[in-house]
C-alpha cells in the first residue's frame, strides 16, 4: 500500500519523464533544496526539467540534502515524490545522517517504511556511529523500533560516541520499558547462534 502510496502522490505533483544525466550540486542544487525546504512545487519541478532527475541528490552549503530536509519536515508529498524521483536512500546529509536516521529522530514511521522499501541501510551510520535503531530507542518512538527490528535491524551493534547499542541504551533507560521488551525479543547474535 506504501508502494501505491508514493506513486499517487508523484502522479498528483506530476512526476516527469528526465534525462539519465545532472548536476547534483551547483547553485541549481542549493536552489532545489531551498525549494523542498519552502515546499516550492513550482520550482522544485523546473529545476527538474532544466536538470533532470539527478539533482534529487544535490546538498545545500550545510550539507542537508532535500530528501532528508523533507522527512525532517514530515512533508509526506515531497518524500514521496523526491523517492519516486530516485533520490538515494542512502545519501548522508549534515553530520552524517542518513534519511533513515533522520526519520527515526522524529518518529515518520511511513518514510521509514518507503525508505527500507527503497533499500536504505536498516544499520547505516553517521559520524557518531549511530544507527536509525540507536536513534529511535534515544528518541523513545517505540512504534519506529518496531519497524526497525521488524526490518532486521541490529540491537547490538555499538555506536561510536558512547560505545552503546540500541539493546544497551534501551536497558539504561527505565522510562522506556517497552521499548527495552522490543528489542529482547530480538536475541543477541551471540547468543542466538548458541544450541
Amino acid at each position: 500500500m506504501n508502494r501505491l502510496k508514493i506513486a499517487v502522490i508523484a502522479l498528483s505533483i506530476g512526476a516527469i519523464a528526465a534525462p539519465a544525466f545532472a548536476q547534483e550540486g551547483g547553485f541549481d542544487g542549493i536552489q532545489f533544496v531551498d525549494a523542498i525546504k519552502k515546499k516550492d512545487g513550482d520550482k522544485v519541478m523546473q529545476l527538474i526539467q532544466k536538470d533532470g532527475a539527478g539533482i534529487v541528490n544535490a546538498k545545500d552549503n550545510e550539507g542537508n540534502t532535500a530528501l532528508i530536509l523533507a522527512i525532517s519536515d514530515r512533508s509526506e508529498d515531497f518524500t514521496a515524490f523526491l523517492l519516486n524521483q530516485g533520490a538515494d536512500p542512502n545519501l548522508q546529509g549534515k553530520g552524517g545522517d542518513t534519511p533513515l536516521i533522520a526519520a527515526a529522530r522524529i518518529g515518520y514511521e511511513d518514510a521509514a517504511e518507503w525508505l527500507i522499501g527503497q533499500g536504505a541501510k536498516i544499520d547505516g551510520t553517521n559520524r557518531m556511529g549511530e544507527t536509525p535503531l540507536i536513534i529511535a530507542v534515544q528518541t523513545r518512538q517505540l512504534q519506529l523500533v518496531r519497524v526497525l527490528l521488524t526490518a532486521g535491524a541490529n540491537p547490538d551493534k555499538a555506536d561510536h560516541a558512547a560505545g552503546l547499542s540500541a539493546r544497551e541504551y534501551a536497558a539504561r533507560d527505565t522510562r522506556a520499558r517497552d521499548i527495552q521488551q522490543a528489542i529482547e525479543t530480538k536475541k543477541p547474535k551471540a547468543a542466538a547462534a548458541k544450541p
